[in-house]
């Protein structure tokens, strides 16, 4: 049943009730013989991978899925059957964040909403000192962005962001690889996407008004008319998400400073189009990001939701060329003379994330996707979608945490 409406400033409110909530759990570590309980917020189609991963580690590393969140009813109670098959008990149930937040008996929480939730509910479970395990991308404004990382540390909280480049193991390789110096000096570091069916058009007929909690939804939104399409297909609006930048390109400039150890870019410029997919999109179906890194490289990527050719991710240095798709390199441009011999990079052993996560609650280590560089990739993330969006190049200044244009 949805819960009766209150008002909106009343709802808003209602966050500061779980600000306190959790904080007796900032102890140095959970022992082994301790279960950990662990409440999913939003469960469709990526937070059921996660639930599933959870389920896995369930008997290795001691926990279980207690409660489960979602504003759709269909979501929220196929979540619920789901968690009871897997931990033999019948979870708590709410379509509102707040009540899981408010729970002494959460130690943890998955943030798998629409982006525009990720990073409001993120700051509202650390200040109820619970540990996250927030989707990409970690934030999609600067302010909220450095606010988090700020209560992370405050609170001593472990934040696992779901780019999981970070615990896969060809990443690594290639770090370790141009660490040694024979590709030289890499310049450039070109990418690209390409697919060419609906991915998104996820479908909306079952989703009734009376089995969402649209205020609840909402929260932070302003308050529209119920339409099922901004629940079901929300990657299209601008009002949801910042669109291509945050949806996708997320992973592959997080990859970029895998590779390179760098860390927050110089500037940023976007271009792109809607030229296919007139399906009532606010977002771009052809996107093109540069991104200049002061450590001396420029990134670039694209996105073709139009043609499915082109998918590429190309390392270019001094003396040849890495491909980590196919997990080669070559000399392939280098300079003449002194071209890098071809040769197949050997990946290391992929990390499981979530495990990773889990050990790092217990541990209070920091995990391999660490909320220091959720902080990053938000920063270039948001820069380039301001970029597109304004028209302006955008400037990134470290010191000050603060994104211009110039």
């Amino acid at each position: 049943m949805t819960p009766p409406a209150i008002s909106r400033r009343k709802f808003l409110a209602a966050s500061g009730a779980a600000l306190t909530a959790g904080m007796t759990l900032n102890r140095a570590a959970f022992g082994a013989n301790e279960r950990l309980s662990i409440g999913v917020i939003g469960t469709g189609n990526r937070a059921g991978a996660l639930m599933a991963d959870l389920a896995k580690l369930r008997d290795s590393h001691n926990l279980a899925v207690t409660a489960v969140c979602d504003v759709w009813r269909i979501n929220r109670e196929n979540a619920a059957h789901r968690v009871e098959r897997w931990f033999n008990k019948a979870p708590f149930s709410t379509s509102r964040f707040q009540d899981i937040l408010a729970r002494e008996d959460i130690d943890a929480v998955v943030i798998a909403t629409p982006d525009f939730a990720h990073t409001p509910i993120m700051l509202e479970a650390l200040k109820a000192g619970k540990d996250v395990y927030v989707e990409k991308p970690m934030a999609l404004d600067i302010d909220n962005a450095n606010l988090a990382v700020d209560l992370a540390r405050q609170y001593d909280r472990v934040v696992q962001v779901g780019t999981q480049r970070r615990s896969e193991g060809r990443w690594k390789a290639a770090h370790k690889f141009l660490s040694g110096g024979d590709l030289g000096h890499v310049s450039r570091i070109s990418a690209s996407n390409a697919f060419n069916h609906p991915r998104w058009a996820r479908d909306y007929a079952d989703c009734k008004q009376k089995d969402v909690d649209w205020e609840a939804y909402l929260f932070n939104r302003p308050m529209v008319d119920f339409d099922p399409k901004l629940l079901r297909r929300w990657h299209l609006y601008k009002m949801c998400t910042n669109g291509i930048s945050g949806l996708w390109m997320v992973h592959l400039i997080d990859a970029a400073t895998i590779i390179t150890g760098a860390s927050y870019p110089n500037s940023a410029v976007a271009h792109g189009g809607l030229y296919v997919w007139k399906d009532g999109r606010e977002h771009n179906d052809v996107f093109h990001a540069l991104i200049d890194f002061p450590e001396g490289f420029l990134f670039d990527w694209s996105m073709n939701l139009t043609n499915a050719a082109g998918s590429h991710y190309n390392i270019h240095g001094r003396y040849g060329t890495m491909d980590l798709n196919a997990l080669t390199y070559s000399g392939a441009g280098g300079e003449e003379g002194k071209e890098i011999k071809a040769g197949k990079l050997t990946p290391e052993p992929d990390q499981n994330h979530m495990a990773n996560w889990i050990d790092c609650i217990r541990s209070r280590q920091r995990p391999n996707a660490d909320i220091e560089y959720g902080h990053q990739h938000a920063v270039a993330t948001i820069m380039t979608a301001k970029a597109l969006h304004t028209g302006q190049r955008q400037r990134y200044d470290q010191e000050k945490r603060s994104i211009y244009a110039g």
